[in-house]
């Protein structure tokens, strides 16, 4: 890291000497920022099976209308953490940036590890399926699914369609995540409306059953903690923007104001249509239905009712377009601090796009197609989610006594932080009671990267022999390093 380690860079957006220096350009604003936090957050989940909060709060319709309200204040008041930590250390590349500042290299460089490796490709990767999977679907006869290779195929085209919308233009993707995140709002506005004419009816019946069909074979639990944590899963992503603060027009304002309005809307969102949902379909129908937007379509959408599948699939599209876009800045800042090949720090001279490490984040993806159970290898790191997120908001709480002089346009009441900092504490404990062997496993692959850390480490002075390859694929791609001013 350089010698302006942590420090604001003020930024003139209107300034000459802005416009002609190479680095991120600041041209997200509000109402983008607010999409990418919402696209992002409500996927598919909310449309195939968001039945975990209601089965573990012993099939309660105001227990888990509560905790999907809670869920919502929660990922608001980590948001707030990560907006003061965000408008202090004003860098891209979220998590990773903020551990490095309050933690040191070699934490930083295990989170890179095990996102580079895994988990940012596979949650491309998987998003990308699902979105195959649902866009092929209509094509073919009821009860047949799609072949895999077909669906492999598709999903492919969609990442490598995406990536090459990302490295082209900015503004582009920025306008493909807002089309496609007021594209799933509408599909969920119609399931709302719907919902909410039959209850204007008097439609009480399945509002007001408990019993379960008893052929079914399913059961009711009373565990809020499992109803909780099952709840704020779908709520992942709500950090992300945290990603792209360097490209974000005012950030001191846009970060918080995005995120907090993002989560608002999906908070509400996902509680209104919890709500349709119950009116529509019976107790049995919800805990049963593996694609429940499609039961409920079939029961009171009719003809329109074949569209939904198309809505999950369009749903889908933008959160893997979003989470593209946040994975290339997050390798591409890894790399400007000498975590990975320079050449993935670069940009293009042009279009301010990470081009290089787009690519190779579409690269990692592809390869996960050919896995043959990708579900499984993220599982492994099902209980680093929270993790991470403690120990960012943990360097945040550090900084403060490290780095007392640092300027800090937003600062919570410490107690808050701390709260939040605990609460990522005891949601990762429940991850590895529930799930021990697959974070064994994940924890060793995490450990694994020590020694690729201290091998880099040696081995970046003495990569000069590869400075022809690296000054070929600048040409090819015509990309540069980023101007020292935006170095943390």
């Amino acid at each position: 890291m350089s010698d302006t380690k942590g420090e604001i860079i003020e930024t003139n957006d209107n300034s000459d000497e802005s416009e002609d220096r190479v680095q991120f350009k600041r041209q997200i604003t509000l109402i983008p920022a607010i999409a990418i936090v919402v696209g992002i957050i409500i996927g598919s989940g909310i449309f195939v099976s968001p039945k975990g909060v209601y089965e573990y709060s012993n099939c309660s319709i105001t227990i888990s209308l509560v905790i999907w309200g809670l869920c919502g204040l929660f990922s608001m008041l980590g948001s707030l953490c990560y907006a003061e930590i965000g408008t202090t250390i004003t860098r891209s590349g979220g998590d990773y940036a903020y551990i490095y500042e309050g933690f040191g290299s070699l934490l930083a460089y295990l989170y890179l590890w095990v996102s580079i490796l895994m988990i940012r490709p596979t949650t491309q990767t998987i998003m990308a399926l699902t979105f195959a999977n649902y866009i092929l679907g209509p094509l073919f006869d009821t009860g047949c699914d799609p072949p895999q290779n077909a669906i492999k195929a598709f999903a492919a085209l969609a990442l490598c369609f995406l990536t090459y919308i990302n490295c082209s233009n900015v503004k582009w993707a920025l306008k493909v995540q807002n089309i496609f995140t007021i594209s799933k709002l509408l599909a969920l506005i119609i399931i709302i409306v719907t919902g909410f004419y039959f209850l204007i009816q008097g439609d009480y019946k399945n509002i007001t059953s408990t019993s379960l069909d008893p052929k079914s074979h399913k059961t009711c639990h009373q565990s809020y903690s499992s109803a909780f944590y099952s709840g704020l899963f779908a709520f992942g992503g709500w950090n992300f923007l945290n990603f792209v603060t360097e490209e974000l027009k005012n950030p001191y304002k846009n970060l918080p104001r995005a995120a907090l309005i993002g989560i608002f809307i999906s908070t509400l969102v996902y509680v209104l249509t919890n709500i349709s949902y119950f009116v529509i379909l019976t107790p049995t129908e919800v805990l049963y239905s593996p694609a429940i937007a499609m039961v409920f379509a079939k029961k009171v959408l009719g003809v329109i009712a074949p569209l939904m599948p198309i809505a999950v699939a369009l749903s889908t599209f933008g959160s893997v377009n979003g989470i593209i876009f946040t994975s290339a800045r997050l390798f591409c800042v890894g790399a400007q601090q000498k975590h990975l090949p320079s050449i993935f720090g670069m940009i293009h001279i042009n279009r301010s796009t990470p081009t290089p490490s787009l690519i190779i984040s579409c690269i990692l993806s592809l390869l996960m197609l050919v896995t043959s159970d990708i579900y499984q290898l993220i599982n492994y790191f099902s209980f680093t989610n929270w993790f991470v997120t403690g120990v960012a908001v943990a360097a945040g709480i550090r900084l403060r006594f490290t780095r007392p002089e640092l300027y800090r346009p937003i600062k919570l009441p410490l107690i808050l932080s701390i709260i939040f900092t605990l609460s990522c504490v005891g949601l990762t404990a429940m991850a590895v009671i529930s799930e021990p062997i697959n974070a064994v496993i994940g924890g060793s692959i995490v450990i694994a990267g020590i020694p690729f850390y201290y091998l880099q480490n040696t081995c970046n002075n003495k990569l000069n022999k590869f400075n022809s390859i690296r000054s070929s694929l600048q040409k090819l791609l015509q990309v540069v390093a980023i101007e020292e001013e935006q170095q943390l």
